[in-house]
């Protein structure tokens, strides 16, 4: 048994050596599908920002070695309602930058389709949300399929393995995960090694509802999720992480910061904030168990 008083480690990374690891998974599991490259959604955020790069360099990398056989990445922009200008405009610039063939279409008009059969899930912003996640899904492997292309995914691991902060038939139903090892903390590095250092520190959020963001529907940053979960792999009980000296200076303030930001605590007490970290890990490992694509496998260091 691990002792409170252990320093958590995190992990660390050679950046181009997880690009290049994270590229050859894609290439292969393109390749070993027999599909002629691979489509994703672009948000403007980091995520989706980050798989892009990484994908095209690999494409680019691959086609400039086998011409004969070339891998495309096309990426769809799929604005709704509650989507930012900016965002829709940080994502067409991603794509012209990297060279993509890309597509802006909102999709506005088939959720508002959605009166005519389920007017009940368009009047409560969660489920609204989550619809105009699967309406994205949908599209995006509708393209894959008269494509023949991948569809990949652009969640990271304390979104997706960790607190499983996605729609499970939505933006979780994907044919690989390429940075599902990376913590959001890593997935940021990579953005700025990739060139992106202006998406780099963007705040997170799913933008499926007004003025959304992750922090404010968690309660915590994934920086500190991230302490907690992989505190919980070295061996930590959750009474052990409500009082070590990483944990809790850093719930304090994550919780000082909910307050500033919306007025008011969501989490009264530090075992509070850390036991709802651990709920939605739980329930993280349930919905992967309905949905488990295929996640690149990357060398990382814990110090």
């Amino acid at each position: 048994m691990k002792t409170a008083q252990q320093r958590i480690k995190l992990a660390r990374m050679d950046p181009e050596q997880v690009a290049d690891e994270i590229g050859g998974f894609i290439v292969e599991a393109v390749r070993r599908l027999r599909k002629t490259g691979a489509v994703l959604g672009l948000s403007g955020g980091v995520d989706s920002t980050c798989v892009a790069a990484l994908a095209k360099r690999a494409f680019d990398r691959h086609n400039a070695q086998s011409p004969d056989q070339p891998l495309e990445l096309a990426g769809y922009i799929l604005p709704s309602r509650t989507s930012e200008a900016r965002d829709v405009e940080d994502a067409r610039q991603v794509a012209t930058r990297l060279g993509l063939r890309h597509e802006v279409q909102s999709i506005e008009p088939i959720v508002e389709a959605f009166q005519t059969t389920n007017p009940e899930a368009l009047r409560h912003a969660y489920h609204r949300g989550n619809l105009t996640s699967e309406i994205r899904a949908v599209i995006l492997h509708a393209k894959a399929a008269t494509e023949n292309k991948s569809v990949i995914g652009t969640g990271n691991r304390d979104e997706d393995y960790g607190v499983g902060y996605y729609t499970l038939f939505g933006d979780g139903a994907v044919h690989l995960s390429p940075i599902g090892n990376l913590p959001k903390r890593l997935v940021r590095e990579m953005a700025a090694h990739l060139g992106f250092q202006d998406l780099a520190g963007r705040v997170s959020s799913a933008g499926l509802e007004p003025g959304q963001t992750s922090f404010k529907d968690l309660g915590c940053d994934y920086e500190f999720a991230e302490v907690i979960l992989n505190g919980l792999d070295q061996g930590l009980r959750a009474e052990e992480l409500s009082v070590h000296p990483q944990v809790v200076p850093y719930a304090r303030q994550q919780i000082e910061k909910y307050t500033q930001w919306y007025g008011a605590p969501k989490f009264a007490s530090v075992p509070e904030l850390v036991a709802e970290v651990l709920r939605r890990h739980e329930l993280a490992r349930l919905k992967v168990r309905l949905v488990q694509p295929d996640i690149a496998p990357i060398t990382l260091t814990l110090e």
